[in-house]
């Protein structure tokens, strides 16, 4: 028989070894498989609903498996586990993370089975609110790039929410040289992270303390709040310090735990000379390359500070001009669509202004195995024509993006926009920039497009997002661009 003083020591081992530490609600907690509690579970409190989300943390195969139940979390329960049982189930993890919500009117119980892993760290996340660990639907935004820059924008995070809607008789509408709207103040925290496509990132966890510990390449030479439109805010990024015909894979981390991506994104050709414009509250969607002359000394790229009045004077000109006109009819007490007005009208004109007043600068893409193909139109190709259903090999359809080289005699778009100096590539704006124009604007102000089929194709990318007879979103590929880094046609 056992000493009386070993059975007490004994007894309360046992009794330490079987309770469970409980994790808090609204709380992430950080663990590894190198050194789990025994039994290797957790205490879920009582909570109408709660929901459970596990994020793997470091690279390694196998991964733990994760079970929960939600009959009680009292200390005689038994681990959920593999073989299942009332009320058990398992947090499927996907690309590093998942979860789980319901409810725990009594508690409940998260197992950790070690499924073979080895010092794998990994978190968890309670809350009686939304789940904490999220792969966000929104994609991060992608501008452009030079040869060893790139322009991005975190997903949209905070509506704005300063906008007034005009109304009769003071209907008034946006300045030309307007102003960005008042700054969020609870602005979250955003983290950009871009790494080699080949070094394989986008196949690792996509987890945000995974990826948070990841080096990322190239240097910040601004981070701004931008809207790049007059609804939605987002975090801007101007990078340097890439290498040239490079292609990058990008994720955005919003807080620590919110994860929004891969992009994928190539730089250009080290020859490749023309400059980012960028931040231009009266062209706010306008963050791509320009063919423009180096920008002042001392900058690195254009924006509203360093822009030449030759080409800000006659836009802005053209925008004021236009609304004179628009309001010349009387917007707010008669209405000529039950679906726009006049400020949607003058938007869609500032959006499509902007879009050929300032020439988009490209090179073709290279081919990208996981989206469309990108290659170079010939000199007397554009739009639909542009494309082709097979190549010669007989592969599936190929698509050209609707690019045109200019040689160094050519005429610019913009008459205002300064001579290049240099043969270069312009991509051509989208046709649904035009269209919808006409479609926001009353009759009277005679704003038309080329049509489909005569002669839009001479100046517009035509049959990517809407099909050759108009059919909407029937087009091609649907889009102005992918998130593959595929950019067929212009479209702020």
């Amino acid at each position: 028989m056992l000493p009386e003083s070993l059975l007490y020591l004994l007894s309360a081992t046992l009794s330490f070894a079987e309770a469970r530490t409980t994790l808090g609600i609204n709380a992430v907690a950080s663990f590894n498989t190198l050194r789990l509690p025994q039994p290797p579970s957790f205490a879920l409190p009582q909570q109408q609903q709660l929901a459970i989300s596990v994020a793997i943390c470091s690279e390694s195969t196998p991964i733990p498996r994760f079970f929960v139940s939600n009959i009680s979390n009292s200390d005689t329960q038994d681990d959920p586990g593999p073989n299942g049982g009332t009320n058990v189930f398992e947090i499927i993890l996907n690309e590093g993370q998942g979860n789980w919500t319901g409810t725990f009117g009594n508690g409940g119980i998260l197992a950790v089975e070690q499924n073979g892993a080895s010092g794998v760290s990994f978190d968890i996340g309670v809350s009686d609110n939304v789940t904490i660990h999220q792969t966000l639907s929104e994609l991060p935004f992608f501008g452009d790039t030079t040869s060893n820059q790139a322009i991005l924008f975190s997903p949209t995070f905070s509506k704005i929410v300063d906008t007034v809607q005009p109304t009769y008789p003071n209907y008034t509408l946006p300045s030309a040289n307007i102003s960005l709207p008042s700054q969020p103040t609870n602005v979250p925290n955003f983290t950009l992270i871009i790494s080699p496509t080949s070094s394989g990132l986008a196949n690792k966890p996509r987890t945000g303390c995974f990826l948070s510990n990841q080096k990322s390449v190239g240097t910040i030479a601004n981070e701004t709040l931008w809207s790049r439109d007059d609804q939605q805010w987002r975090n801007q990024w101007l990078m340097g310090a890439l290498t040239p015909s490079t292609n990058y894979t990008a994720f955005v981390l919003q807080g620590t735990t919110n994860v929004s991506g891969p992009i994928y994104f190539a730089t250009k050709s080290a020859a490749f000379s023309c400059p980012l414009v960028h931040s231009l509250p009266y062209c706010p969607g306008v963050a791509y390359s320009v063919p423009l002359p180096a920008p002042p000394s001392g900058a690195i790229t254009y924006d509203s500070t360093n822009l030449p009045s030759q080409v800000t004077t006659p836009l802005l000109s053209y925008i004021t001009n236009f609304t004179t006109v628009l309001t010349t009819f009387a917007c707010g007490r008669d209405w000529y669509s039950p679906l726009v007005g006049c400020n949607d009208c003058q938007r869609e004109y500032r959006k499509w202004l902007c879009g050929i007043s300032f020439t988009r600068c490209t090179e073709p893409s290279p081919a990208n195995p996981n989206g469309f193909t990108s290659i170079v139109a010939p000199p007397d190709a554009t739009g639909l024509s542009a494309s082709r259903q097979t190549d010669a090999a007989g592969a599936p359809q190929q698509v050209l993006s609707a690019i045109v080289p200019q040689e160094t005699s050519a005429t610019q778009r913009n008459p205002f926009l300064p001579t290049m100096g240099s043969a270069y590539n312009m991509l051509l704006p989208c046709l649904e920039q035009c269209n919808a124009v006409d479609r926001a604007c009353p009759p009277f102000v005679g704003f038309k497009c080329p049509t489909n089929n005569f002669n839009a194709a001479a100046s517009y990318g035509v049959g990517y997002i809407d099909s050759a007879d108009g059919g909407k979103d029937g087009g091609l590929t649907g889009v102005a661009q992918d998130r593959w880094g595929n950019v067929w046609c212009q479209m702020i």
